[in-house]
């Protein structure tokens, strides 16, 4: 495909990374001459500089012939007028926004054919803050990624020693739990994957993904390592778009301290909260956390746009007492070396956000997709059309299907009810089909298996 991506900030750079090594013709479009031309080295891209929503630089970064264009700059309207231009101008087949402001994502019809006309509306705030509220409300976890509006879950946990299951095969997994169908999609050992077989044994710090109807989730995570008490006091450092969005979202569950240096976005939160403290300083402070009773608090979440500040209160707040730590680190090359230590989850809003991007890029029936191990690995969601003779996956067994070596199939949906995925199980039409991919190049040879053929037509 031929997309052009309009902002070359840390989303876009890694959005035109990712898409660039699936064999996309890519254009990224920015006001940076620098930036352009760093990106420039590294991949294989064309790049336009000038202001993203001028009708001369669409058409010299190929907007005639553009068959997506994602808009992801730093700056709401502009992104907005660049999808107006690009339907206007050159019909544009899809056009991804990127918006910011909550006050223009209260109305659907301002986002409609008559209005900026944009096909399909992300905000990178919102997905980071839905994130970590699923990491909050999930004790143990290091990812709780959704399928089929909710009813299935994929979890990432790390094994301990004390866990029933930990030491032992996977295929025992059954007999503890009888009444509980899951499925162990990958295992990461040191970093290096592993695809789980029956006899496979489950080591102590091995990162395991499993997937299992929602309600069922905790019980899993149970036979991995010592379940954690529900969390009940937060504090978050940073009261930003990400900082208010995630208290408004948890502050009637717990009991939530916001600490914000601005006294100014201070008076605006204490408008906009409802029951959460909100508090005037610095969240490095040691003075502050101490009389905010730091060793009581269950998870600290230091969530600033500040990469360096955020590593450093967090590592304080851990020192001082805090149970659980979760950063946001814009920086890849900070989130290697924090994750797993003093720091108990690393959260990345790039990759976070790029899996909401790549839902809309993928070929065939994709209702969603998962960025998982820093873009290293992915999780889909594709839904099986067509019947046994246009489809290479509808009436048959999923021993039967023709998996790349490193793909899964971790389980399937079917009129709301989650099956998991066992060698017996035959898929049907209309299956909505979650798949575990520990590398991303397998992606092309999964999306052409869930393509229909012509004969269906």
């Amino acid at each position: 495909m031929n997309i052009i991506i309009l902002g070359a900030n840390q989303i876009g750079c890694t959005l035109a990374e990712t898409l660039t090594s699936e064999a996309n013709d890519i254009t990224v479009v920015d006001s940076d001459a620098n930036k352009l031309r760093e990106l420039k080295d590294r991949i294989d891209i064309g790049t336009v500089v000038g202001h993203a929503s001028h009708p001369e630089v669409l058409r010299r970064a190929g907007g005639e012939d553009a068959d997506m264009m994602i808009a992801i700059t730093d700056n709401d309207e502009v992104n907005m007028v660049a999808c107006r231009v690009a339907h206007s101008m050159f019909q544009t087949p899809k056009k991804i926004c990127s918006i910011r402001s909550s006050d223009y994502l209260i109305s659907e019809e301002l986002f409609g054919k008559h209005g900026v006309a944009v096909d399909d509306v992300i905000s990178p705030e919102h997905i980071v803050s839905n994130y970590m509220e699923k990491l909050i409300d999930l004790p143990g976890s290091l990812q709780v990624l959704d399928f089929a509006e909710g009813g299935a879950q994929l979890v990432a946990v790390k094994a301990f020693y004390g866990g029933p299951l930990v030491g032992h095969e996977i295929r025992l997994l059954r007999e503890h739990m009888p009444n509980i169908d899951t499925r162990v999609a990958a295992i990461f050992r040191k970093d290096r994957p592993i695809m789980p077989e029956g006899t496979t044994v489950i080591e102590a710090d091995d990162e395991v993904f499993f997937v299992a109807a929602k309600e069922h989730i905790r019980s899993c995570i149970g036979e991995l390592r010592k379940l954690d008490k529900p969390y009940k006091r937060l504090i978050i450092a940073g009261g930003g778009n990400i900082g208010l969005r995630l208290a408004e979202s948890i502050e009637e569950r717990y009991q939530v301290k916001i600490i914000e240096h601005s006294e100014e976005r201070c008076k605006y939160l204490s408008e906009s909260l409802n029951s959460a403290i909100v508090l005037n300083g610095e969240a490095s402070s040691q003075e502050l956390l101490i009389e905010e009773n730091i060793e009581d608090t269950d998870v600290f979440l230091a969530l600033t746009n500040d990469d360096e500040a955020n590593i450093m209160s967090s590592l304080l707040a851990k020192r001082l007492g805090a149970k659980k730590v979760m950063t946001i680190i814009n920086n890849p090359a900070y989130v290697d070396l924090v994750q797993g230590g003093q720091i108990d989850i690393a959260i990345s809003p790039q990759q976070a956000t790029i899996g909401s991007l790549l839902t809309h890029v993928r070929r065939g029936d994709v209702v969603k997709v998962h960025s998982l191990r820093r873009g290293a690995a992915e999780a889909m969601e594709a839904i099986a059309h067509g019947d046994s003779s246009s489809s290479k996956v509808i009436g048959r067994t999923i021993d039967e299907i023709e998996l790349p070596e490193g793909a899964k199939i971790g389980a399937i949906v079917r009129n709301n009810e989650v099956l998991i995925a066992h060698d017996d199980t035959v898929v049907e039409t209309d299956d909505h089909v979650i798949l575990f991919l520990v590398d991303r190049k397998m992606i092309p040879q999964v999306e052409r298996l869930f393509q229909v053929g012509f004969s269906f037509f």
